[in-house]
């Protein structure tokens, strides 16, 4: 009996997500295209996750005409994108009105297949989303976050899955993005996926401690439909086996691919020497590191961590903020590292580095988690640290969209003439600071990406660093810019952070002498409204939380 397994490439998104921090421009992957549709994939990933969050910030691209773009210069061939079910592609939850109507503008524009996920896996902050794609006439993938935790269980996955079943999914993925997955764990999940429910099975592994090629064959052996791989020059480490090597493994066998091992090497090729390109965004993070197996840090949080930290000479401090993520996971409740809630565990774990103490300082992001702003935790989060938090706030037991009010005219009429389409006006919606940004460039002509080092030439010895011990940071998160200030006082080192909101229209520093056991609280985005929605207002800055510069964790901020 044989059994073609399918494959789907990740090298227009995933792969370089993982490996440049989602840096590739649109100019390198259109050249391939006519290529890469001729080599028969099941489906090409090629939107949603960080590049859409690229794109607009970095690039300077529209990501809607990359998509076009695409969609054009791949008419065999299926487009697929990841989707975080009611975050879309943002960092918080939206009204349903805006999941619809950017399912419906996405699906116009080229996407044939939605891979939907919820960081919580709370299935409810799926619905919505999978109503729009089966609304749309499009595949919807139904996914399971896979993680490693007392509470994640065989069980807990095949009960999720069969939910997804019940909601109208048309297969079902299990997306083990950092690379937690073994062989023989694989083959036992899948199994019981295949005997509980119908849908055809996607193993998307990446090959962070060096066993997703493994776990691919344990789970095709129990019966897995299709594979994710990355083409060879963007494949293993954080990223994913590469696609020529599971051609290759399987060819022959009854579950081989059918496809072109030449044509797939053509392929490997260009874009070898397409990221060549990007040297500067590479990391010594991003290669295996086994250590996954205990920090469970997803391969994109990894290598824009790192880079993050590069740029600010700060990558000794990288062990440490690794070494506290785990911990963070587990007074949480272990949430799955995927976005957003790898952010808010990676933030929170940084924070408690800097400051000396855990939780000096609590981030809005895990304030919100704690009251359910971001779904049902999957298990019991540290009380003490939620009394700490939130003292005694209502928590949310609904479905957090259920609090929000529809928002797309709100959003239409707060970018105005700006936009000149609806997809103007959801690439706002994602971003409100630097979506206006980049809309207002575009309008004055002066959209220009960041600058991209030349080549090194061969041989050419690299300046050194002139690392030393940091005393000032700046972080990116969720859309917003904070400096870290580290001041030694006597016998300990002492933290303070500002925001700077990126937005042209409001250059406003507003603090809060809100605290926690005397300390400064800190925050990425908005804090909850009192309504306990969770939409946030279009400048963040006009309500987030920060910092004097030289503020102490004992002395409470005075509101400017």
């Amino acid at each position: 009996m044989t059994k073609k397994i399918f494959v789907t490439d990740t090298i227009l998104r995933d792969a370089h997500q993982s490996l440049l921090a989602t840096r590739m421009r649109t100019e390198d992957m259109l050249p391939i295209c006519e290529k890469l549709d001729k080599v028969g994939y099941w489906s090409l990933e090629v939107w949603g996750g960080a590049t859409f969050d690229a794109c607009v910030r970095f690039l300077k691209e529209d990501p809607w005409e990359r998509l076009r773009q695409l969609r054009a210069a791949l008419p065999n061939t299926r487009l697929q994108m990841l989707l975080r079910g009611q975050n879309l592609l943002g960092y918080r939850h939206y009204s349903d009105d805006v999941v619809k109507a950017f399912v419906a503008k996405a699906a116009l524009n080229g996407i044939d297949v939605f891979r939907i996920f919820d960081a919580m896996n709370d299935v409810r902050n799926l619905r919505v989303a999978i109503e729009a794609v089966k609304a749309a006439g499009k595949h919807a993938q139904g996914t399971i976050a896979y993680t490693v935790s007392p509470v994640h269980t065989v069980e807990a996955f095949v009960a999720q899955a069969k939910q997804m079943e019940a909601m109208g999914c048309d297969s079902v993925a299990i997306k083990d993005m950092a690379g937690l997955l073994t062989p023989f764990a694989a083959g036992e999940l899948v199994k019981a996926l295949k005997a509980e429910q119908s849908l055809p099975v996607f193993i998307h592994s990446h090959d962070t401690a060096g066993l997703a090629a493994m776990c691919q064959l344990k789970a095709v052996e129990n019966g897995a439909d299709h594979i994710d791989t990355a083409i060879s020059s963007f494949a293993w480490g954080t990223s994913h086996p590469g696609t020529e090597s599971m051609v290759a493994a399987l060819k022959g066998s009854e579950f081989d691919t059918g496809l072109d091992l030449e044509l797939l090497q053509e392929i490997g090729l260009y874009f070898y020497a397409v990221r060549k390109k990007y040297h500067q965004f590479e990391s010594e993070f991003t290669s295996v590191d086994t250590r996954v197996q205990v920090n469970q840090v997803p391969g994109g949080m990894i290598s824009n961590l790192a880079n993050q930290l590069k740029e600010q000479g700060a990558l000794n401090r990288m062990g440490e903020v690794l070494a506290e993520i785990p911990r963070v996971r587990k007074d949480l409740g272990y949430p799955p590292l995927v976005t957003p809630t790898s952010q808010i565990v990676g933030t929170q774990a940084f924070f408690n580095v800097l400051a000396g103490e855990r939780y000096k300082t609590i981030t809005n992001e895990v304030k919100l988690y704690l009251t359910g702003g971001y779904g049902k935790a999957p298990g019991q989060v540290d009380e003490k640290l939620r009394r700490q938090a939130i003292g005694n706030e209502e928590l949310i037991d609904v479905r957090p969209a259920d609090l929000l009010k529809p928002e797309m005219t709100k959003l239409r009429d707060e970018i105005g003439a700006l936009a000149k389409s609806e997809e103007d006006v959801l690439t706002y919606a994602m971003f409100p600071d630097i979506g206006r940004k980049f809309l207002e460039e575009r309008a004055a002509g002066t959209l220009a990406p960041e600058p991209l080092l030349p080549i090194p030439e061969p041989g050419a010895v690299a300046k050194a660093s002139g690392e030393g011990v940091p005393t000032e940071f700046v972080i990116d998160v969720h859309g917003e810019s904070y400096r870290v200030d580290i001041t030694v006082w006597a016998s300990r080192p002492r933290a303070s952070a500002t925001s700077t909101c990126p937005s042209t229209a409001c250059r406003r520093r507003w603090c809060s002498s809100r605290s926690t056991n005397s300390s400064v609280a800190a925050s990425a985005s908005a804090p909850r409204p009192a309504n306990r929605a969770t939409s946030a207002p279009p400048c963040r800055a006009t309500s987030s939380m920060c910092w004097s510069r030289k503020a102490m964790w004992s002395r409470p901020v005075r509101r400017c």
